[in-house]
């Protein structure tokens, strides 16, 4: 029977190599809004105002392309340094913060609550200065975790209950794929510290394994804040 349409035949192995290619590729967020605040323009190869504090050697962090997109890639042996930048955000209009991270490599089953297990492949830290009075400065942790179950949230082994953790992602997310998150900062502080805290003075970004002496990969795309 003639037809004018032509049938196109994918086959299994095709579609499976386009899936890879797909999750492997950092997601195409929508551009940033106008009255968004971009903290990490990383997409752009820009890391002006970032600074890197060192804690137990240096974590690899190096601008790269995966595929048309440039991320920003960290690489931590047995080491920790994190990258940070002093910024303040009036949480009162821009509440959201908005980022894409991915693993390439995972800690396995760590005991996190402990200071011999406090490794994550990727964090994202934002940051609530104490001024003078440094014993009240506060942070979030939000991290990728090895062993925690997602929606945790527990006191960092150093700094007790100043910096409270949250399982964002865990072991069970796969690696080589990348997430997008995006968490009502506000929120999120009144929940854990109890009181309403309208900005913060900082956010940082780590990959470490000092603790327990391992390797891991982690890939992070552009971070923002909000208003929705």
């Amino acid at each position: 029977m003639n037809t004018q349409y032509k049938k196109i035949y994918i086959t299994m192995p095709t579609i499976a190599t386009f899936l890879v290619i797909l999750l492997a590729t950092p997601l195409f967020a929508a551009p940033p809004q106008k009255n968004d605040i971009v903290i990490g323009n990383f997409s752009q190869s820009d890391l002006n105002g970032w600074e890197e504090k060192e804690f137990a050697g240096k974590t690899k962090y190096q601008l790269v392309k995966q595929g048309k997109v440039t991320v920003l890639n960290a690489k931590a042996t047995a080491a920790a340094s994190g990258l940070f930048k002093e910024v303040e955000i009036d949480l009162t209009t821009h509440p959201y913060l908005n980022w894409e991270w991915k693993i390439e490599t995972k800690h396995q089953n760590l005991k996190e609550r402990s200071k011999a297990g406090d490794d994550y492949a990727a964090r994202v830290y934002v940051v609530v200065s104490g001024g003078v009075f440094f014993w009240k400065t506060r942070a979030i942790n939000y991290v990728w975790s090895s062993s925690e179950a997602k929606g945790n949230i527990w006191p960092n082994a150093f700094a007790g209950k100043n910096a409270m953790l949250v399982a964002v992602r865990t072991n069970q997310d796969d690696s080589g794929t990348w997430y997008r998150e995006k968490r009502n900062i506000f929120e999120d502080l009144k929940n854990i510290f109890g009181e309403e805290i309208d900005k913060i003075d900082a956010i940082a970004i780590m990959t470490d394994s000092d603790n327990s002496k391992g390797e891991v990969q982690a890939s992070y795309g552009d971070i923002s804040f909000s208003s929705d």
